[in-house]
C-alpha cells in the first residue's frame, strides 16, 4: 500500500534523500522516523558546562539563543602579586590574583554578535556590552574573511595560526578569574545569529540543495541544530506538522494546508467483497482510546529566565501515567510555549478520531493533505492516506481540531533568581584624614578613603598614592561596597560651635540616587550619631529631608566637632560631603608618604582614566587640638593676665570632673602678638596663662595697635590652629 505520510522526515529521506540513505524503503522510513512515539528530538543540554573535548561538534545556533561554547585554545593561568604594608606600624602583605586568556567556539555558521555572558552562572558580560571583572573581550562572527586574533598569533605564531573561517568564537584576554575560584569558569554566550523571522529555510540552507522549507516558525525566538538533519526536523514535527512534495524538481516543505474552503466529499461508496470495510455503510469509524500518546508536556529554552530550561503543560485533565514529553532545543516565551503545546496537544487529541471513507468518484482537487468534509459528520478532516482500488478510492481521515485562536489563557515563566545586570559606573572617590579618635597610636596619621558611584553595579575600583613624580604606588582596593559620599550643593554659612544651630541648612548631592541619609535624636547626637566631613568640618546633623534625585536637606547642625571649628567659616560649594559611619577604607600611611601634594588615584572597571582625590584635612590627626576659653585680666599696676583652657587630640568628648591625658611628650604653648604681616612679640609657657607687665605691653600697643595675642599649642608633631586672646588695648 502507497503511504504519504504528513512528515517532512518521511518524505525527505524517501524523494531526493533518499540515494543518501542508502534508498532505504518508505515504509522502513516512516517506521524509523515517526512510527515511534518515543522519538521527540535531541534533550536540551546543560548550559552552565562548558565542554573542551577534542572533535566535539559545533552545533549551528539561528535566531537569539544561548550556548554553552567550546575552549579551542587557552593559556596557563597568570599568577600576579601586589605587597602592601611593611612599616613600622603592620607588616607586609602580599596578595595573589590570576588571569588566563583563552577562546570559545560559539557556533559553526556564521552569527551577527553575542549579547550577555554568563561565567559559572553570574553575569559575566552585561546588556550593554560591560565586562563585570577586568579582561578584555574579543568577537569574530564566523565570517569568511575573518583575520586571526592577534593575541593567538603571538602565541602560535602568525604563520600557524588559524583563523578559524566559517566559525563564531570569542577571545578572552586576561581574564581575572578571583571570582571564579581561580580557574576558567563554565561559559554560556547569548548569541544574535538572525534578525529576521525564524523559519524552517533557514536551519537547511546550504545543506541542501533544491529545497524550499519556507516554513514560519512562529513564537520562537531561536533554536539549535546539533548533529544530523533529521534531528533538527524531528524536534519541530509535534509542534509545527509539516507537509512535503518531492515530486518535482525540488523537496518542497511546507505547514499543513489549510484552504480557504473545504472541498466535500461525496456519498460513501458500499463494497461487498471479503474483508472490505463498511461492507453496508461504505465508511468507517474509530477512536483511538487513551490519552498518554499525546503530546503533554513541552521542555525548552524560556526567554525570560534568560535560557534557562522551562515547562509548559497542556491544559486539559491530566491523563493517568507519565505524559509524553516533547523537548525541543528552542527559545520561547512561556507564552509562546504555552500555545504550541496546547495546541499540538489539541490537534493529536482530534486526530485521534479517524474515518475511512471509499469513494466511487474523488474530486481531482483531493489529494493526501486536504481538508474535507464528509456528509453526516461535522467538523473538517484531513486526508492522510489514500490506495486505489478496483472498488474505489479508499481514503484515510484525520479529525482537524476547531481553531480556538485566542481562547487560551495566559500562562507565564514563574520566577527564577536571574542574574541582575547592573553597570559598572565611573568612580566617586574622597581622600581624607580625620582628628585622632584616641584609639590606637597617637603618633600614626591614616588617610581614609570613601568611594562609591552612581551606579549600584559598580564593583569597587584599585587605588594608588600618586606623590606628584607621575608613579603610582599601588594601595590596595576600594572593596565592593558603596559609601555614603557625595558634594555640598549650597555654602554652610557661619555658626557657633557652642550651640546646636537650628536656622542653617546644608543641601548635598549623594553620588547615587539609591544612597540615603537618616535624621536621629538629640540623645544619639549628643553620642556621636550622624557624623558627616564637609569640606575640613566634622559636622552632626540631626534632620536629613530627601529632595529627589539624589539632593537632601540636611537640619539641625552641630559645628565644628572633633577640633575643627577652624574650618566653620572655609566653605565652598562643591566641596566634598562623606558619611563617617565607619565604613570607609583606612590606608597603608608607610605607602600614602607625608609628601605635600600627594593625591590618592581610584581606577575600576566604568572608569576610562583613573579618578584623583586630594587628601582633604591633611595632618589633623597629629595637630593638637587648639586651646579654648580665653581669659583676659589687666591688673592694677597695669600688667596683663592672659589665659585659656588646653585640650587634648583625641578628646571628642568633654569629660567633667577629670583631666583629659594631653598625648603630648610636654605642655607647651606658643604665645603671640602681632597683626596679618608681622609679629612684635612671642613668648613660650608650659602653663595655660602668661602675664605682661606694664611697660611690655606698653610698648606693644605703642608699636601695633592693632595688634592681637594669640595662643598655640605645641605639640610634638605640630602646631594647633591658633585661639584670639585678646586685641591691643
Amino acid at each position: 500500500m502507497a503511504t504519504i505520510v504528513l512528515t517532512a522526515l518521511g518524505t525527505i529521506f524517501g524523494g531526493p534523500l533518499g540515494a543518501v540513505l542508502g534508498a532505504a524503503a518508505g515504509s522502513q522510513i516512516d517506521s524509523a522516523l515517526i512510527g515511534k512515539s518515543s522519538r521527540q528530538g535531541p534533550r536540551l543540554k546543560d548550559l552552565s558546562i562548558t565542554t573542551s573535548s577534542y572533535g566535539s561538534a559545533v552545533p549551528r545556533y539561528y535566531g537569539h539563543m544561548r550556548a554553552a561554547g567550546t575552549i579551542i585554545w587557552a593559556t596557563d593561568l597568570i599568577e600576579h602579586s601586589a605587597t602592601s604594608g611593611g612599616g613600622k606600624s603592620s607588616p607586609s602583605v602580599t596578595t595573589y590574583s590570576y588571569t588566563s586568556s583563552f577562546a570559545v567556539a560559539l557556533s559553526s555558521r556564521p552569527i551577527q554578535g553575542i549579547g550577555r555572558v554568563w561565567a559559572d552562572g553570574k553575569l559575566l558580560r552585561g546588556t550593554y556590552g560591560d565586562l563585570k571583572v577586568g579582561g578584555a573581550l574579543r568577537v569574530y562572527t564566523g565570517q569568511h574573511d575573518q583575520g586571526v586574533d592577534p593575541l593567538i598569533a603571538a602565541a602560535e605564531g602568525s604563520t600557524t595560526c588559524p583563523a578559524f573561517r566559517g566559525l563564531a568564537y570569542a577571545v578572552f584576554e586576561d581574564l581575572q578569574l578571583a571570582d571564579f575560584g581561580n580557574r576558567i569558569p563554565s561559559l554560556s554566550f547569548e548569541i544574535f545569529a538572525d534578525e529576521d523571522a525564524l523559519s524552517l529555510g533557514s536551519a537547511l540552507d546550504g545543506l541542501i540543495d533544491s529545497v524550499d522549507a519556507d516554513v514560519p516558525l512562529d513564537g520562537i525566538t531561536g533554536f539549535a541544530c546539533e548533529g544530523a538533519l533529521d534531528e533538527t526536523l524531528a524536534q519541530f514535527q509535534p509542534l509545527f506538522p509539516m507537509l512535503c512534495d518531492a515530486g518535482g524538481d525540488r523537496l518542497t516543505i511546507t505547514r499543513e494546508r489549510l484552504q480557504v474552503n473545504p472541498i466535500a466529499l461525496g456519498e460513501p461508496a458500499v463494497a461487498q467483497g471479503k474483508g472490505e470495510f463498511g461492507a453496508t455503510t461504505g465508511f468507517s469509524h474509530s477512536r483511538q482510546a487513551g490519552n498518554n500518546s499525546l503530546p503533554g508536556v513541552l521542555r525548552y529554552y524560556d526567554t525570560a529566565l534568560d535560557y534557562q530550561p522551562g515547562t509548559q503543560r497542556a491544559p486539559g485533565k491530566p491523563a493517568s501515567g507519565q505524559p509524553r514529553t516533547v523537548e525541543v532545543p528552542a527559545a520561547i516565551s512561556a507564552q509562546n510555549a504555552f500555545q504550541l503545546i496546547a495546541s499540538a496537544n489539541r490537534g493529536a487529541g482530534w486526530a485521534q478520531e479517524t474515518l475511512q471513507w471509499r469513494c466511487g468518484e474523488l474530486h481531482p482537487s483531493v489529494a493526501p493533505g486536504t481538508v474535507v468534509t464528509v456528509p453526516g459528520r461535522p467538523g473538517l478532516w484531513r486526508v492522510t492516506e489514500w490506495e486505489w482500488r478496483e472498488t474505489g478510492v479508499e481514503l484515510l481521515l484525520k479529525r482537524l481540531a476547531p481553531d480556538i485562536q485566542g481562547i487560551l489563557p495566559a500562562s507565564a515563566s514563574g520566577q527564577s533568581s536571574t542574574a541582575p545586570d547592573l553597570v559598572s559606573g565611573p568612580t566617586a572617590l574622597h581622600a581624607f584624614e580625620l582628628p585622632w579618635d584616641g584609639n590606637g597610636s597617637s603618633d600614626l596619621s591614616v588617610t581614609y578613603v570613601a568611594a562609591g558611584s552612581a551606579s549600584s553595579g559598580w564593583s569597587g575600583a584599585a587605588l594608588y598614592a600618586d606623590h606628584g613624580d607621575g608613579a603610582l604606588i599601588r594601595l590596595g582596593a576600594t572593596g565592593r561596597m558603596r559609601r555614603t559620599i557625595g558634594t555640598a550643593q549650597t555654602v554652610l554659612p557661619s555658626a557657633s560651635p557652642l550651640m546646636l544651630d537650628r536656622q542653617s541648612t546644608l543641601t548635598v548631592h549623594l553620588a547615587g540616587t539609591d544612597l540615603a541619609l537618616t535624621g536621629t535624636t538629640t540623645r544619639q547626637l549628643a553620642m556621636g550619631a550622624n557624623r558627616a566631613l564637609v569640606g575640613q568640618e566634622i559636622i552632626q546633623f540631626l534632620n536629613a529631608e530627601s529632595m529627589g534625585d539624589g539632593n537632601w536637606r540636611l537640619s539641625g547642625l552641630w559645628r565644628g566637632c572633633g577640633g575643627t571649628e577652624f574650618a566653620i567659616s572655609t566653605h565652598a560649594a562643591g566641596e566634598p560631603f562623606v558619611l563617617l559611619d565607619g565604613n570607609a577604607v583606612a590606608l597603608d600611611a608607610t605607602l600614602v608618604g607625608k609628601a605635600d601634594g600627594t593625591q590618592i588615584a581610584a581606577l575600576g572597571l566604568g572608569d576610562t582614566t583613573a579618578v584623583y582625590s586630594p587628601i582633604w584635612c591633611r595632618g589633623i590627626a597629629l595637630r593638637p587640638l587648639s586651646p579654648v576659653h580665653p581669659k583676659v585680666h589687666v591688673h592694677a599696676d597695669g600688667s596683663l593676665e592672659l589665659g585659656w583652657t588646653r585640650r587634648a587630640r583625641g578628646a571628642w568628648l568633654w569629660q567633667d570632673g577629670i583631666e583629659v591625658p594631653l598625648q603630648e611628650e610636654t605642655e607647651l604653648y606658643q604665645i603671640t602678638f602681632g597683626d596679618q604681616t608681622h609679629t612684635a612679640g612671642m613668648w613660650e609657657s608650659p602653663f595655660p596663662k602668661l602675664t605682661l607687665d606694664s611697660a611690655t605691653r606698653a610698648a606693644l600697643n605703642s608699636a601695633l595697635p592693632n595688634g592681637r595675642y594669640t595662643v598655640r599649642q605645641k605639640g610634638k608633631y605640630a602646631l594647633s590652629k591658633p585661639l584670639l586672646l585678646a586685641s591691643a588695648a
